[in-house]
């Protein structure tokens, strides 16, 4: 059997909550789970209080063979090194960029080099 460390996604429409257990990959998102290790509150202000897991059976269950799906992994990493940080600033507005205008090509009555070439 192929175990996988993933998220189940509960919760109603428009607020997401998630459960991460630890299921057979051939289960469906909402199936029966082997066991349940934590959980993944997106509507939370506080980044660093999201997500709660137990590192202890994370652990084990990677011990025993079992993958992490991406996000799970990320969310562990980010639980492990405790760097639940914001985003960086966007970068500060510029003024948009203007085209030159093209120089004229002749001023005065002067033709043009082409032209003289042309009446000859």
């Amino acid at each position: 059997m192929a175990v996988r460390i993933r998220m189940k996604k509960i919760g109603r429409k428009h607020r997401p909550f998630y459960r991460i257990c630890v299921m057979d990959s051939r289960v469906h998102r909402e199936g029966k789970a082997i066991e349940e290790i934590g959980w993944y509150d997106t509507s939370v202000a506080d980044k660093s209080k999201r997500v709660k897991v137990n590192l202890e059976r994370v652990e084990y269950w990677v011990s025993v063979g079992a993958s992490m799906s991406d996000r799970v992994a990320t969310l562990v990493k980010k639980v492990k090194t405790n760097s639940f940080t914001t985003a960086a600033a966007p970068a500060p507005m510029l003024a948009p960029k203007v085209k030159e205008a093209p120089a004229p090509a002749a001023a005065d009555g002067e033709a043009a080099p082409a032209e003289d070439a042309a009446a000859e």
